[in-house]
């Protein structure tokens, strides 16, 4: 039991540390564009694709950071495959943390991260729809569906987090490797 916690302790100490990094790097502007992010990226050299695929599951927990930047800077770098893989195992990690993170944490939490009337208006919904299963898997397939907070909201619902992953992992795979072809064939054009 004492190793238990000090393995979660080291784990939290270990996230802290590096979500102090990628704020740091937003406000250094290294998130601010495409090109930026490349040069980010690219500074660890071996080791970028494991930092883009770290920064694209912060992206879903901390939804202030933009994640189609991601997926652009993935497909660009590391080509459609390398790009979609990074952004496709970061975008559900993050994805499932921020349900988890809603369950563990509850409603105010959540409440915290938006506007009181968007949560008033999703959250509410959210819990009482019998349709809600297939909305949240039809918007992780859909581009443009605000999926990191349904991703949240859903954990206020009584949905389990083992529905909840094959969601992510059969409906999230459709959008990102649209975006990783369109990416990719754009990145060929400039």
């Amino acid at each position: 039991m004492k190793h238990k916690k000090l393995w979660m302790a080291l784990i939290i100490v270990f996230c802290l540390v590096i979500v102090a990094f990628m704020v740091k790097a937003y406000f250094d502007g290294k998130f601010d564009s495409v090109e930026s992010l490349q040069a980010y990226i690219q500074g660890f050299g071996v080791f970028g694709p494991l930092v883009l695929t770290v920064i694209q599951a912060l992206q879903v927990v901390i939804p202030v950071l933009p994640g189609f930047l991601g997926c652009a800077v993935g497909s660009v770098l590391f080509g459609t495959i390398g790009g979609f893989l990074c952004n496709y195992i970061g975008i559900s990690a993050g994805s499932i943390a921020a349900f988890v993170i809603a369950k563990k944490c509850g409603a105010g939490f959540v409440e915290g991260l938006i506007s009181k009337e968007k949560y008033d208006k999703y959250a509410g919904w959210a819990a009482k729809s019998k349709s809600y299963t297939a909305l949240l898997f039809w918007g992780m397939v859909l581009p443009l569906f605000p999926d990191d907070f349904f991703c949240y909201f859903s954990g206020l619902t009584k949905m389990t987090i083992r529905k909840f992953t094959w969601i992510i992992i059969i409906g999230k795979p459709w959008c990102i490797l649209a975006y990783s072809i369109f990416f990719d064939k754009l990145g060929g054009l400039l």
